[in-house]
């Protein structure tokens, strides 16, 4: 579903991405893991379209979007949950969620707001809060929500435990491995380890702007050497 090839970003003189290259195959769940400053947030945004590569190819659905307006690669049915997470704080959830309202996509999977309340039953229970009032864990189901709303077939969630509560980061697992059974494709970018375990059916290991290894978890287990040198703090 997507290819990413010898991506280059930089900002300013700054090299950021160097030759970034992985793949995710339909209805996969792909963690992109590092330590802060690795450049796994800068390669989501590279593939969103809101930062431009200098050079490299990033396809989707064999189309390449590589350097396109963010707005344009949302239409052609990727997501992005920014890890500042960005609700309306004025709106309520509900709005918050018409916001994000695009028509149904041919076979895609169609998100309503009974659905979602349904995924996030916290969500059903403030849907005429404002978003600015609930909690940090809240706000990052909010805007998940609001993304699939838009009915993606690949959706990019930037760091989506930092920040929230033990209770809910099982709860937000739940959630992802609930949009995979749906046939949503997730690309996850993550320092916790063991949620991205929870999850994921592979792992892309980033340091340093540069791809340091990509498998299945399972490698990981029977390599510890690997976690040690690139994801340990």
């Amino acid at each position: 579903m997507l290819e990413v090839s010898a991506l280059n970003t930089f900002y300013g003189g700054a090299h950021i991405l160097r030759d970034v290259a992985f793949t995710l195959a339909g209805n996969e769940v792909v963690a992109l893991l590092g330590r802060n400053g690795a450049g796994k947030s800068t390669t989501m945004k590279s593939i969103m379209g809101l930062v431009r590569p200098r050079s490299g190819r990033v396809a989707f659905e064999g189309r390449d979007i590589a350097g396109a307006p963010a707005f344009r690669i949302c239409r052609e049915g990727i997501g992005y949950v920014p890890e500042e997470r960005r609700v309306f704080a004025a709106l309520t959830v509900e709005e918050n969620l018409e916001v994000g309202r695009r028509p149904p996509r041919e076979n895609t999977a169609t998100w309503t707001e009974d659905k979602l309340y349904t995924l996030f039953p916290n969500l059903a229970e403030r849907r005429r809060q404002a978003a600015g009032r609930l909690s940090g864990g809240e706000q990052q189901m909010l805007t998940i929500a609001r993304t699939l709303m838009g009915n993606p077939r690949l959706i990019l969630l930037d760091e989506p435990s930092e920040g929230i509560a033990p209770r809910i980061v099982e709860e937000m697992a739940a959630v992802i491995l609930e949009m995979k059974r749906q046939g949503v494709t997730v690309l996850l970018s993550e320092q916790n380890l063991h949620f991205a375990r929870l999850v994921s059916d592979r792992a892309v290991i980033i340091e340093k702007g540069e791809v340091r290894f990509v498998g299945p978890f399972a490698a990981l287990a029977e390599h510890p050497e690997i976690a040690q040198q690139y994801l340990v703090v």
